[in-house]
């Protein structure tokens, strides 16, 4: 794995851990593939959160699935950028989008690619919003056409071999319970 993946990875680690409210995190190409995910190849038996053993921990992310998760994230982004092209309104910085059971945010990150968010409904979105300008403002210069590609690779041997497997490259782990929520800057003390 080249250091760039590695650092990659650690910086979407990072961020599934420290911030609460997250069920599941994608960086996708600006060809809709999925490069990196926080749930690689779903998150158990049926999709429902559920862990190895079958007991269910947390909410799962949309249909218990990165992919899933992925198509959502491209297909927003892609409506929002014909959206800011239709009114003139410049290039899509983010997107935001609050349901009565969780929230999705997508950021862009470079060249099209895209950092997608799903949380909780009771998430602080402020929180997850800065924190993901973080990760956009590290991995926009790591993320060079040979990562992508690397990233891919990775993900389509590890489909090959065994579509149940994590993926050796592609695989963060699960985020974790929500926990306090972590004041943003300039924040009440």
């Amino acid at each position: 794995m080249s250091r760039e993946a590695r650092n990659l990875h650690w910086l979407l680690t990072n961020l599934v851990e420290e911030v609460p409210g997250l069920l599941s995190v994608a960086v996708v190409s600006s060809d809709g593939l999925l490069l990196l995910s926080s749930d690689p190849g779903g998150t158990g038996p049926g999709g429902t959160g559920a862990d190895a053993s079958g007991a269910t921990g947390r909410p799962a992310g949309p249909k218990g699935s990165s992919a899933d998760l992925a198509t959502i994230v491209s297909g927003l982004g892609s409506l929002t950028l014909g959206a800011a092209k239709l009114m003139d309104g410049g290039g899509v910085k983010q997107t935001m989008v609050a349901m009565e059971d969780g929230s999705l945010f997508v950021m862009s990150i470079s060249d099209g690619s895209l950092l997608g968010v799903h949380a909780t409904p009771d998430c602080d979105m402020s929180v997850i919003a800065y924190h993901m300008a973080l990760f956009v403002g590290r991995a926009g210069h790591v993320l060079t056409p040979e990562l992508r590609s690397e990233l891919r690779q990775s993900l389509e041997s590890r489909d090959a071999a065994d579509p149940s497997a994590p993926g050796e490259y592609a695989e963060v782990p699960r985020p974790r319970e929500p926990r306090t929520p972590l004041r943003t800057p300039g924040s009440a003390q």
